[in-house]
C-alpha cells in the first residue's frame, strides 16, 4: 500500500490526541527556532569583532548570553514536554490499536483461526503495534522538525548569500532522488522480516507447547534443526534490509560531502572577493552543518519510519479481515428458549471442493437426547458447529425453537448453548477462575454448586489451595479426567438449554470415562442434547441414536431399535465389543 494510504488509516487515532499532538508540534517548533539562534549570535559576535571592535563592549555579550540563557531553557523545558507527554500520546495510540485488533479478532470466524498461524497474530498484537508507538510520536515530530529546520536555514542563508544557497538546496532533491530507491528495498524487508517473525514465534510455539511429546520421542535435536532453519532465514532477511540500509547512508553521505565541499570552494571564492564576510561563513557553515544534522535525524528515522509504516500495512492487513459470521441489522428477540433444533435443506461445505452436508434435514424436539455416531468425515462435528454458528449454512436453515439462529445475536444465540468437548481447554488461572468463565457475574456459592453436580467439588477440596489452586498452562497441573469435570462444572454454571457433547469422553481412560459420564447425564437432564459419541457404550440410553455417513443420515432409532436392524449401527456396536467387555469389567 501506497505510505499516504497508510497514514490515512492511522488518522483517525491522532484525532483523539490532537491536542497533545499540536502542543508537541509547538514544543517542537520551540526547540528547533531555539538551535537556530546560536549560529546568529556568533555571526554577530564575529561581524561586528572584525570590522567595529570598539561597539562590542561586556554589555553586549551580557545580553546576548542572556537571550542565549532564556532560548536555552525554552529549549530544555520543550524538550522535556516532547520526551515525556508526546512518548505517551504514542503509547495511548498503540493501546487503541491493539485495543481495536483484539476486538476485531474476537469477531472473527473459525475459517480465519483454521487458516491462520497464532504466532503470526501474537507478532501483530506486539511487534507491530510497538513500532506504531514509535513512529505515531517521532514521525510528525521529525519531519516537522526537519522541514521547519529547512525552511528556517533557507531563509537567513538566502540573506547572507543566495546563489550559493540555491546550488547547496539544489543537492537536497538530487539525495532523495538517489536514497529512495534503497528506501523501497527497505521497505520490502521490513515486511519480509515481520512476515518471518510470525512464523518464528508460531514455530518457538508450536514446539514449546508439544514440549513433552517432543521429549519422549527424543527429537530434541530435529526441533532444533527446524528451528535453526527458520532463524538463519531471518537472518538472511535482516542482510538484505540492512544491505539497502547502508546503501541509503552511503547516498546521503556522499551528499554530505558534496554539500561541505560547495560551501569550502563557494564560501571560501566568495569571500576572497569580498561578498560574504567571515561571520557569515561561520553562520553559514554552522547552518549547513544543521542542516545536515537534520537531514541524517531524517536518514536515521527512515529505518523507524519503515517499520511504522510496515506495522500500519499489517495492521490494516489484519483489520480488513472480514468474519462471515455476523449479527443481524434488526435481530429478533431470543429468550425463553425450549430447545427445538431444526436443519431445514441444508448445504455446507468448509471449501468448495469437498461437500460436507447436501440438503440435510434434521429436527430434534425440545428436551430430547439426540446421539449422532458414524465413521470420521461424516460431518457429526461439522452438526454441532453449525448450530451455534462457528461456521454459517451455505444453503438452507437451522432454527432454534423455528427461529432462523442468523437473525439473532451472535451472543444471544451462544448464550443458550454449553459445549463440553474432548480437549479440554483451561485458562492459566485458578481453579474458581476457569468455572466462573460459564457465568461471570456467579457467586461463590454457585460455583462451588456447580462443581458439587459435576462430580468435581471432592477432588478440587484436596488440591493444596482448594479453589484457588492454580492450574497451569492449558490446565497442565490437572489430569485429563479433572480437566473434564472442571470443564463440565463450567457448563453447569452457565445453564444453557442446548447442550453439545462432542466426544466428551473419548480421550479418558475408562475409570474416569464411568464418573464422566455420570456427571453429564445429570448435566443433560431437561436439556436438548446433542452427543457426538465415540464410544457407543456412552448413548446406549439415548432418546435417538443418528447413524451418519457421507451419504448423510442412513439410520436411526433407540439403542434397541437399531441393534434389532442389524445394519450400520449393530456393526459399528459389536465391532466395538472388546471395549464393551473391558468397561464391563472396570
Amino acid at each position: 500500500m501506497k505510505n499516504f494510504k497508510l497514514i490515512k488509516k492511522v488518522l483517525p487515532y491522532f484525532k483523539r490526541y490532537q491536542s497533545i499532538l499540536y502542543l508537541d508540534l509547538f514544543c517542537a517548533g520551540l526547540t528547533t527556532l531555539a538551535e537556530m539562534v546560536l549560529p546568529l549570535i556568533l555571526r554577530y559576535i564575529t561581524n561586528t569583532g572584525m570590522t567595529d571592535l570598539e561597539s562590542l563592549t561586556s554589555q553586549v555579550i551580557l545580553k546576548l548570553a542572556l537571550l542565549y540563557l532564556v532560548v536555552k531553557a525554552v529549549e530544555v523545558v520543550a524538550g522535556f514536554y516532547m520526551t515525556s507527554i508526546g512518548h505517551m500520546m504514542g503509547a495511548r495510540i498503540e493501546t487503541d490499536m491493539r485495543h481495536d485488533v483484539y476486538f476485531h479478532l474476537q469477531g472473527l470466524s473459525h475459517r480465519f483461526y483454521n487458516e491462520t498461524q497464532i504466532g503470526q497474530i501474537m507478532s501483530r498484537l506486539t511487534n507491530d503495534l510497538f513500532d506504531i508507538t514509535e513512529f505515531a510520536h517521532h514521525c510528525p515530530e521529525e519531519y516537522f522538525i526537519g522541514g521547519l529546520k529547512i525552511l528556517v536555514s533557507f531563509i537567513i542563508l538566502c540573506n547572507i548569500h543566495w546563489p550559493l544557497t540555491l546550488i547547496l538546496y539544489l543537492l537536497i532533491p538530487l539525495m532523495v532522488v538517489g536514497a529512495s530507491r534503497y528506501n523501497q528495498k527497505m521497505r520490502q524487508a521490513q515486511k519480509d522480516q515481520r512476515v518471518h517473525v510470525g512464523h518464528l514465534n508460531s514455530a518457538i510455539e508450536d514446539s514449546l507447547s508439544g514440549i513433552r511429546v517432543v521429549k519422549s520421542f527424543g527429537n530434541e535435536r530435529e526441533e532444533l534443526d527446524k528451528f535453526q532453519k527458520e532463524n538463519v532465514k531471518f537472518l538472511g532477511i535482516k542482510r538484505e534490509f540492512y544491505r539497502s540500509m547502508a546503501g541509503f547512508n552511503t547516498v546521503t553521505k556522499i551528499f554530505d560531502g558534496m554539500m561541505y565541499l560547495v560551501v569550502i570552494l563557494g564560501g571560501g571564492l566568495f569571500m576572497i572577493q569580498g561578498k560574504i564576510q567571515p561571520g557569515d561563513l561561520i553562520a553559514y557553515v554552522m547552518y549547513v552543518n544543521t542542516l545536515l544534522i537534520t537531514v541524517r535525524r531524517i536518514v536515521e528515522f527512515t529505518e523507524q519510519f519503515q517499520k511504522g509504516m510496515t506495522g500500519i500495512e499489517r495492521f490494516s492487513e489484519i483489520m480488513a479481515e472480514e468474519s462471515e459470521i455476523k449479527d443481524p441489522q434488526k435481530p429478533l428477540v431470543f429468550e425463553d428458549v425450549r430447545g427445538e433444533i431444526a436443519f431445514n435443506h441444508v448445504d455446507f461445505s468448509y471449501n468448495e471442493k469437498e461437500q460436507i452436508l447436501k440438503d440435510f434435514n434434521l429436527k430434534i424436539q425440545a428436551g430430547e437426547n439426540v446421539a449422532i455416531v458414524g465413521p470420521s468425515g461424516s460431518g457429526k462435528t461439522t452438526l454441532c458447529s453449525l448450530i451455534p454458528r462457528f461456521y454459517d449454512v451455505n444453503a438452507g436453515a437451522i432454527t432454534i425453537d423455528d427461529i432462523d439462529i442468523r437473525k439473532v445475536k451472535l451472543r444471544d444465540l451462544r448464550r443458550h448453548i454449553g459445549i463440553v468437548q474432548q480437549d479440554v481447554y483451561l485458562f492459566s488461572g485458578t481453579v474458581y477462575e476457569n468455572i466462573l468463565y460459564g457465568n461471570l457475574k456467579a457467586k461463590k456459592d454457585d460455583v462451588i454448586r456447580a462443581a458439587k453436580l459435576a462430580g468435581a467439588h471432592d477432588f478440587i477440596e484436596d488440591l493444596p489451595l482448594g479453589y484457588d489452586t492454580y492450574v497451569g498452562e492449558r490446565g497442565v497441573m490437572l489430569s485429563g479426567g479433572q480437566k473434564q469435570r472442571i470443564s463440565i462444572a463450567r457448563v453447569f454454571l452457565k445453564n444453557p438449554s442446548i447442550l453439545i457433547l462432542d466426544e466428551a469422553t473419548s480421550a479418558l481412560d475408562n475409570k474416569s470415562e464411568i464418573i464422566i459420564q455420570d456427571s453429564l447425564e445429570k448435566l443433560s437432564q431437561n436439556r436438548t442434547t446433542l452427543t457426538i459419541a465415540h464410544r457407543l457404550t456412552t448413548i446406549q440410553n439415548a432418546d435417538r441414536i443418528l447413524v451418519m455417513t457421507d451419504q448423510g443420515i442412513i439410520e436411526e432409532g433407540t439403542h434397541e431399535e437399531l441393534m434389532n436392524l442389524h445394519q450400520e449401527y449393530y456393526k459399528l456396536y459389536t465391532k466395538n465389543g472388546r471395549n464393551i467387555e473391558s468397561i464391563g469389567k472396570d
